[in-house]
């Protein structure tokens, strides 16, 4: 419902003693209308905060700059918390965010929110909550309320956001507000918040932030001295009105303008003098102002009135007449008459709200806390069961209900249950996770009828996953043990506990439920989902048992599956992910993928999960596909951000978007999305997996462009040495914190962690350098004091590479076993390291083993050779961005008696004619010979075309059909 747009009679006074505040308002107006004495135009924004017990004061000043700011031609949004309205998701958001949208078109609407509609429009209570198992996550929301009022405000500027009784908005409105308050200065927006300081609640410390926000305090406004009480008195009552009866009247309501106010108008309507010898009476006329004194006032005026102001004090602000006359049980004539009387008696006013309908409201929440606290406990339970049903027929629906539902005795009503279900899910849909788990909460309290206990506790199980795993955990066991559930119930819960237990580090239980629940299953179909769930999570354990004989069993059921399904294509995944991951030939685990994605794959199915399209398109990556690997992860964030998924899902995708990134060589974009994803995970929260899976990307770019300064703080600031995550992790933790030590020179303790690091993964059979390199770094920590070992070390992990047998890894470790050689024999495997390299779409790895290649050659005498190399691994790395890699070229050239040209830029993704002439030659499945004699040019051109071409498709020989679309 939204709030009326008629002033309160009792805030129209003039504000006296507020002149720094009122001075406060119009500077502010005055740097937002771009105000100046020079005549230019230049807008500012800015927040502006008000502070003080109830009845101060504070409504009028925010009257008058609401009155000011129209006046000056701004837009003004304007919200009021509500004392019973405080546990309504988006109470606050709606209020300042309908009356704009109720004066457009449909088709106004839709284009004003653009991509947005689907996820904030519930929120803002324009359209219905859709049906549908996914829902946007509160980040998501938040940020779809980021776009709007930022287009409004761009639209309609310039804007004022007004606030008042800030202490009582509500939480997701509070989380919105507080952390969009930051922008307001540059989008020329001001933002006005007023609120009593001491009834801000414990858990709301955004909103208390917000008030000092910047160090400044609010401005608190201070009781009115006995002047400014005399000025009330004698303009309500005449000038007559003598010293010591104006002072007491300042005695009596201690300065208190709202309750200077209501007595001086109840002094006027009794006709009292103002004299010295009516001070007893002025006494007797102030208890009836406020607390027992009003409520008996209140019940002078008859029963059918104070059933009235009942309801309106249960409904809360701003509900239309009728449904409060329904709640009063009374009738139109007698709702009439009992609203003029209160309104006579300045306790309720009448309003318009946005939808032209008569609304009531109270005169000042202090009067309508002292009713509703008035209320015979039985009597205010049994009128809130009335609201909800009032409202529900009225058609506000379940969510409009569901606070009322909160206040009502549990009796066992089905109907009761199946509102606060609906409540929950339309919580859900608008991004509002918090009350959909108090609605469910406060179902199973009902409690529901034995068939339907087990689906409650599922939806209370599943809205608590993400807030509170370890609640989750308890009451989908419990879903789990109820005698009546149905199949297909039982299954949805044993997938939903498996993900809690997941989350919460337990992987063994996870896969232990999912094999007991497998036996269990008659299914065929239900136990391969199973076993697909189950392969899943043991995939992450890190003190899986027996880690080598889950991998064949998983190659055995692979053998078996044609991909008909989903969770055979899952398992397809898996067995695809596997495969690399233990460096069998990469055409294998290619061949998995590729069958997993026949027939699409959903990053947002919440039964599935999105980790396994995640390790089909990192597979394709390690197999030097990492073009198609960006492809699946640029459609992950698409699905993601059309559902207004915007936590660690978003945080994941971008994270390993940006390690493919890394992987190609295109340094600075990796580190932007890798920024981007370590700032969603941090704003979730600290040591989640999304937290672990960025900041080793984030050290091992940073690392890439010669910023070990930067990359070191990165791993203090998150403790990276203090302990590493018991789940899998890539790139590994422990292995990046050993090549951080490694480029800072702590030789011994590098070789210590890339050693268990090394030792921990063979026991998994995680043998592949492409997934990790922990062995090729400990060979060049080797290389600085054991010559031998670091060779031996080399060795084994070239024979890995070739054994997987994509080109980027062979060219690494050729290049790191030359680093373990004499410069004679490092030549051979540095030029072998730079061939395969250029057959592959590592970028910055080429760059590297093109500079050692470059050193080596000069080493023995061929500066010819070794300045070619030498410019073009210069050239590759200043591309990438790898600054310290292109400076020590640079460095070589120099001491070669070489002056280094001016590096040679090119469009990076478009392929000149030359090189797309190589590649459709090359995807049709010529040799570099062939193509050679085709173009009348040698093969080591060739190379260096196909080698531009492979790096700026992102792709290798193999993919370079499906990606020219051949």
């Amino acid at each position: 419902m939204s709030h009326g747009t008629e002033s309160r009679g009792w805030a129209s006074q003039p504000p006296l003693e507020r002149e720094t505040e009122i001075l406060a308002i119009h500077r502010a107006v005055d740097d937002l209308c771009g105000a100046s004495d020079s005549g230019a135009v230049t807008r500012r924004g800015g927040v502006l905060t008000f502070a003080g017990s109830a009845g101060i004061g504070k409504t009028t000043l925010i009257t008058e700059a609401r009155r000011l700011a129209a006046e000056r031609g701004c837009t003004v949004l304007f919200a009021r918390g509500g004392e019973q309205e405080k546990q309504v998701p988006f109470h606050v958001m709606r209020q300042l965010i309908q009356p704009t949208f109720a004066a457009m078109s449909q088709d106004e609407r839709l284009d004003v929110l653009g991509n947005w509609y689907s996820i904030v429009a519930p929120a803002l209570g324009l359209t219905a909550a859709p049906n549908g198992p996914t829902a946007p996550d509160p980040q998501g929301v938040r940020d779809g309320l980021d776009w709007v009022v930022t287009h409004l405000t761009v639209r309609s500027a310039p804007v004022v956001l007004v606030l008042d009784d800030a202490h009582w908005a509500d939480a997701e409105s509070l989380a919105w507000l507080t952390a969009f308050a930051a922008r307001a200065e540059e989008l020329a927006m001001l933002i006005m918040v007023a609120c009593r300081p001491d009834e801000i609640p414990a858990d709301a410390a955004p909103l208390r932030a917000l008030m000092g926000r910047q160090g400044t305090r609010p401005h608190e406004l201070a009781p009115l001295t006995t002047s400014a009480v005399a000025r009330i008195v004698r303009d309500a009552l005449g000038e007559s009105a003598d010293d010591m009866f104006c002072r007491e009247c300042w005695a009596i309501t201690g300065g208190n303008p709202f309750e200077v106010v209501e007595l001086a108008m109840k002094g006027r309507d009794r006709g009292l003098k103002p004299h010295q010898d009516n001070i007893p009476q002025l006494r007797d006329l102030a208890s009836a102002v406020k607390g027992s004194g009003l409520i008996d006032r209140l019940e002078q005026l008859g029963p059918s009135t104070v059933r009235l102001a009942w309801a309106a004090a249960v409904l809360g602000t701003a509900v239309p007449t009728g449904i409060v006359g329904s709640v009063a049980a009374l009738g139109e004539a007698q709702t009439a008459d009992a609203i003029d009387q209160l309104r006579a008696a300045r306790i309720l006013t009448v309003l318009t709200s946005v939808r032209r309908k008569e609304v009531v409201e109270f005169f000042h929440p202090l009067i309508a806390t002292a009713v509703y606290r008035s209320i015979p406990p039985g009597v205010r339970v049994a009128m809130h069961g009335m609201a909800a049903q009032a409202l529900v027929d009225d058609g506000h629906g379940p969510a409009a209900a569901a606070r009322h539902l909160l206040e009502m005795h549990p009796e066992g009503d089905p109907w009761v249950v199946q509102q606060l279900r609906q409540a929950a899910r339309d919580s859900f849909s608008a991004g509002a996770p918090d009350a959909a788990r108090r609605y469910l909460a406060r179902a199973l309290r009902e409690p529901p009828e034995v068939e339907d206990r087990a689906e409650v506790l599922f939806e209370l199980g599943s809205a608590n996953l993400l807030h509170d795993p370890v609640t989750t955990i308890n009451q989908l066991r419990t879903a789990l043990e109820e005698p009546k559930t149905e199949q297909g119930l039982r299954e949805a819960i044993t997938y939903r506990l498996a993900q809690a237990l997941a989350h919460t580090g337990q992987l063994a239980e996870a896969a232990g439920l999912l094999a007991d629940e497998a036996r269990r299953a008659t299914s065929s179909r239900t136990r391969l989902r199973m076993q697909a769930e189950q392969f899943k999570w043991n995939s992450v354990r890190v003190d899986e048992d027996n880690s080598p004989a889950r991998s064949r069993l998983l190659a055995q059921f692979a053998k078996r599956l044609a991909g008909r399904g989903l969770a055979e294509r899952h398992i397809l995944g898996l067995r695809a992910w596997d495969a690399a991951l233990r460096g069998e030939p990469a055409a294998t685990a290619l061949e998995f993928a590729e069958q997993a994605l026949d027939g699409g794959m959903s990053w947002t199915d919440q039964d599935f999960g999105f980790e396994v399209p995640a390790v089909v398109a990192v597979t394709l990556m390690y197999c030097d596909q990492p073009g198609r690997a960006e492809e699946l992860f640029n459609t992950g964030i698409v699905e993601f951000e059309a559902k207004g998924w915007r936590g660690a899902h978003l945080s994941f995708v971008y994270t390993l978007l940006a390690y493919v990134r890394y992987r190609r060589g295109r340094l600075a974009e990796a580190e932007d999305l890798v920024r981007n994803g370590l700032q969603i995970a941090d704003r979730i929260g600290h040591g989640i997996p999304a937290q672990w899976y960025a900041i080793g990307t984030l050290i091992e770019t940073l690392l890439a462009r010669g910023n070990v300064t930067e990359a070191k703080q990165v791993a203090r600031t998150y403790k990276l040495a203090e302990g590493f995550p018991n789940a899998v992790v890539y790139p590994d933790p422990q292995a990046v914190w050993g090549k951080l030590l490694l480029a800072q020179g702590r030789i011994k303790e590098a070789e210590q962690h890339l050693a268990a690091a090394g030792k921990r993964l063979d026991l998994r059979g995680t043998r592949n350098p492409s997934w990790s390199p922990w062995q090729l770094d400990l060979a060049l920590s080797q290389v600085t004091h054991n010559t031998e070992l670091a060779r031996a070390t080399a060795a084994e992990a070239v024979a890995r590479a070739r054994a997987f047998g994509a080109s980027s890894v062979i060219g690494h470790a050729l290049r790191v076993s030359a680093a373990a050689t004499d410069p004679s024999q490092a030549v051979g495997l540095l030029q072998e390291a730079v061939d395969h390299l250029e057959q592959s779409p590592a970028a910055c790895e080429l760059a590297h083993a093109l500079i050692d290649h470059g050193t080596a050659l000069h080493a023995i005498g061929d500066p010819h050779q070794a300045a070619q190399q030498l410019y073009r691994g210069m050239e590759t790395a200043a591309a990438c961005g790898a600054d310290a890699l292109a400076s020590r070229a640079r460095a070589q050239l120099a001491s070669a008696g070489l002056r280094p040209r001016r590096l040679h830029t090119s469009e990076q993704d478009t392929l000149t004619v030359a090189e797309n002439t190589a590649a459709r030659h090359a995807a049709l499945g010529l040799d570099n010979s062939a193509i050679a004699k085709e173009m009348h040019t040698d093969i080591q051109g060739v190379s260096e075309l196909l080698s531009a071409v492979f790096t700026k498709l992102g792709t290798d020989r193999l993919g370079l059909r499906r990606a020219l679309g051949i």
